[in-house]
């Protein structure tokens, strides 16, 4: 069953928050579910299906739909694949509507890791006692950064990849972050800025690794027939794909993510090739989980991402593939350590004409979101969703 143009994103709102004191988890999820319904035109009492993830506090969607008075609510999904399961939502969204589970679908985000006083990544993974990793992978003693290393540390000896190639994904996030007033990191790098500040962890440098910020945001995805009572601002959402990539008993390459797996069921859907593809909101938790994803994506051959991201390729106005428009993770916003709505949000601004004006794509009618959440040198869960205009 192909579900293209089955459902529409009809309203988004990222939370302005970036280090919330005196604001609760549950508050930025419920302010940023007003705020994107009141983007579509709706209310709560439209909504009758709910989506959220592990960052959802108490019992999760049980606590998040009693907290925001949802009652007509006929669906309820709460996947979580980590930094991915937003993205997933916008595509399991799609398959409750197409199947009439429901025709006002709402997702939300919240998390306060800055607050909290968490530092960037490198403190071990704390994981259930009982996971099934756990005797094989504690200890060593793994953290975040030191995972997406070894993977930057693999590509570069497979592929040649540079420090400085890595550099210039967090140089034309830069570039586009100096636009946002919301940003956390405003100042316009250079690939020598970014060479220079301290390691953190070989090869990755504090610059290659994302912003550890507070906030949220909400989506609303709802049926066509609901889209065309709100508008022209609906965005069509054309294709989607997800998949889980995992150590496989040891076989396994950490080149590449599970975009190789969910980027492709995307294009299949929409009926799109990656050459079609007008703008990027590309997961970039650390430069080289960017590098990876866009040749998981299709955006140039494998091994080839550091030199496609090199010379301002990413930048808009300037590159073949304006990427993260927003400043993404690495410069703008990376709410509860979990960055796959917010791609969303800028995926769906570039559609509508809404993204800053400095970094608007021209004539942007097809665009790509994709949320990578685990880790690209263990497991993970990669999702990929095409957005096109309501006439697409």
């Amino acid at each position: 069953m192909n579900l293209r143009g089955k459902a529409y994103i009809a309203g988004i709102h990222e939370h302005p928050t970036r280090k919330a004191e005196g604001i609760t988890l549950a508050q930025i999820h419920a302010e940023s579910a007003v705020g994107a319904l009141a983007d579509a035109g709706l209310t709560m009492a439209d909504v009758d299906g709910y989506f959220c993830a592990g960052d959802a506090p108490g019992l999760g969607p049980l606590s998040m739909i009693e907290y925001m008075g949802l009652n007509n609510l006929t669906h309820v999904d709460s996947t979580d694949t980590g930094g991915s399961s937003y993205v997933i939502h916008v595509g399991h969204a799609l398959e409750a509507i197409a199947l009439g589970k429901c025709s006002v679908a709402l997702i939300t985000l919240a998390g306060r890791p800055r607050a909290e006083g968490m530092a960037t990544g490198t403190a071990p993974r704390v994981y259930a006692a009982d996971a099934p990793d756990v005797g094989f992978e504690a200890v060593y003693g793994p953290t975040v950064v030191n995972m997406y290393a070894m993977a930057a540390m693999r590509h570069r000896h497979q592929y040649g990849t540079t420090a400085e190639q890595l550099a210039w994904v967090k140089v034309a996030a830069s570039h586009h972050a100096q636009h946002n007033e919301h940003a956390m990191l405003r100042k316009v790098v250079t690939v020598e800025d970014v060479v220079n500040s301290p390691m953190i962890s070989d090869p990755l440098h504090r610059l290659d690794c994302c912003v550890i910020s507070d906030g949220g945001g909400a989506i609303v995805v709802v049926s066509p027939e609901v889209a065309k009572s709100l508008g022209d601002r609906a965005v069509k959402i054309l294709g989607h794909g997800e998949a889980v990539k995992h150590l496989n008993a040891g076989t396994i390459d950490i080149t590449y993510t599970g975009g190789a797996i969910s980027g492709p069921r995307a294009y299949e859907e929409a009926g799109v090739l990656p050459g079609d593809i007008k703008y990027a909101s590309i997961y970039d938790s650390f430069t080289i989980t960017v590098v990876e994803t866009i040749e998981d994506l299709g955006f140039c051959p494998r091994g080839e991402g550091g030199a496609f991201v090199s010379d301002g390729n990413l930048i808009a106005g300037q590159g073949k593939l304006p990427f993260n428009t927003d400043g993404g993770g690495l410069c703008n916003n990376h709410p509860g350590n979990r960055g796959g709505l917010t791609k969303v949000l800028e995926a769906v601004r570039q559609v509508r004409g809404e993204a800053h004006p400095a970094v608007q794509v021209a004539n942007c009618d097809l665009a790509l979101a994709h949320g990578t959440g685990g880790s690209i040198a263990t497991r993970m869960g990669s999702s990929t969703v095409i957005l096109g205009r309501a006439d697409a």
